[in-house]
């Protein structure tokens, strides 16, 4: 029975019924050991295993990604502009939601009883703070560069905190792929497509325990935190309401401001005309929370409704489902300020622009299936010395939040798409194609 329901309907009761059963532990002053003891371990196998996967998913995608590029000089011109823009509208994307964030600081509004009780649960990452803002003063400016070449590959690829230096060795590697024969090469990038493919399937047995690990996260942090203030688990749950709120309007200003912008900047399209013609992959975004599963409906609408070539859409939109995730990025500058805020650290400027670095970066090697935007926000976390652990704040609305950033991320590779297809003068003067069949049958499905 359990199997026919979708999995995000799976997580979202798994959500509802751990608050209910922290609430019910603190309403009747059951005792919390069992909680503790029993329940909670559940939660923190999922964050580990989360973690367990972060360096090989990382490192096989933007392996695979770099080098599936194909011919350096022959798709130099295109590659540059698309890397170029997924890149900048990143950027733009976790600005935003840094901004936000800052602006509404949602964190803050736990009141200090929760903030200090948070503290205690990670006190040895956040007692360590301290000492490393001192040693990050005396060092140079410049070495956050030096900190992303790895001395030893293996021992970066063993410490989730030093994937800017797996990101950094899985990028030179791709472009090495790039130059060496074929022949020597193919085995190489088949050994890690396969990786990859390997990688994204348990991300998906992962997933499965995720309904049990919300469940078991949720209901140890009310009981946690609330102790025995029931009022505190109140506040808490405020806090994650407004901290949604802030993802969903960063999202929405991507949707309805930045990515209309980009296309009446570079391209004669009206927007509502695009965003007609990409609704059935957008719907199916949303449904799957995959925008790799989403990629072939979005190839075929932005062939056939808006009228981008075959050449120019079959080489950007698969590289956009790899390296371009504006949505996931935008959650990921919210969510670790929200985290930090809520633990009572004031992160620097520093900090939110490695943030910044971190985030756009992890985009790259993200994987395009859900839950892959909750293992790179540990490394976004690590980067800067929040702790991991603390994502058991915000896993519960995780899931209905992914669904939303992943119609930004499909929206965002077809913008980037059509504008790449203009400046190469493979777009049609404005003209939408007529509806196919085809499209009339997955928005029906999907819908």
């Amino acid at each position: 029975m359990l199997k026919k329901i979708p999995l995000h309907t799976q997580i979202i009761i798994g959500l509802v019924l751990g608050l209910v059963f922290g609430l019910l532990v603190i309403k009747f002053n059951f005792s919390p050991t069992f909680t503790i003891n029993f329940i909670k371990p559940i939660g923190t196998i999922f964050i580990n295993a989360l973690k367990m996967i972060a360096v090989p998913l990382v490192l096989a995608s933007l392996i695979v990604g770099v080098a599936n590029l194909g011919d350096v000089s022959k798709l130099s011109r295109i590659g540059g502009k698309t890397i170029i823009t997924y890149l900048l509208t990143t950027i733009v994307a976790v600005t935003i939601g840094l901004g936000l964030v800052n602006i509404f600081q949602p964190g803050k509004s736990l009141p200090q009883d929760t903030k200090e009780n948070l503290m205690t649960l990670y006190d040895d990452a956040v007692g360590s703070k301290t000492m490393q803002a001192a040693e990050l003063k005396e060092k140079s400016p410049l070495q956050p560069l030096v900190d992303m070449v790895p001395e030893n590959v293996v021992e970066a690829a063993g410490d989730n905190a030093s994937m800017l230096r797996v990101v950094f060795f899985a990028i030179i590697m791709g472009i090495a792929l790039l130059k060496i024969p074929k022949g020597k090469a193919q085995p190489v990038i088949a050994f890690f497509d396969g990786l990859n493919d390997v990688i994204i399937k348990i991300v998906g047995f992962i997933m499965l325990i995720a309904p049990y690990g919300v469940f078991a996260l949720m209901a140890s942090l009310i009981v946690e935190i609330a102790g025995d203030n029931p009022d505190s688990a109140v506040q808490l749950l405020l806090a994650l309401l407004k901290y949604s709120l802030v993802v969903v309007g960063g999202l929405l200003l991507m949707v309805f401001l930045i990515y209309p912008t980009i296309l009446k900047s570079f391209t004669k399209i009206k927007y509502l005309d695009f965003f007609k013609a990409i609704r059935p992959a957008q719907l199916l975004a949303f449904s799957t929370s995959s925008s790799s599963a989403t990629l072939p409906v979005t190839m075929r609408q932005v062939e056939n409704e808006i009228g981008v070539s075959e050449e120019v859409s079959s080489f950007v939109l698969p590289l956009g489902a790899t390296i371009n995730m504006d949505g996931t990025s935008l959650y990921q500058g919210v969510a670790a300020v929200f985290i930090a805020q809520a633990l009572g650290m004031d992160l620097s400027l520093v900090q939110q622009l490695t943030i910044v670095l971190t985030a756009t970066l992890a985009s790259i090697g993200s994987a395009g299936v859900p839950g892959a935007g909750l293992i790179m926000l540990i490394i976004v976390l690590e980067s800067i010395g929040v702790p991991a652990a603390g994502i058991a704040l915000i896993i519960a609305p995780d899931r209905i939040l992914d669904m939303f950033r992943t119609v930004v991320n499909v929206t965002g590779d077809a913008t980037v798409c059509c504008v790449v297809a203009s400046t190469e003068g493979e777009l049609p003067e404005g003209l939408i194609r007529q509806s196919n069949p085809l499209t009339a049958d997955v928005e029906e499905g999907v819908g």
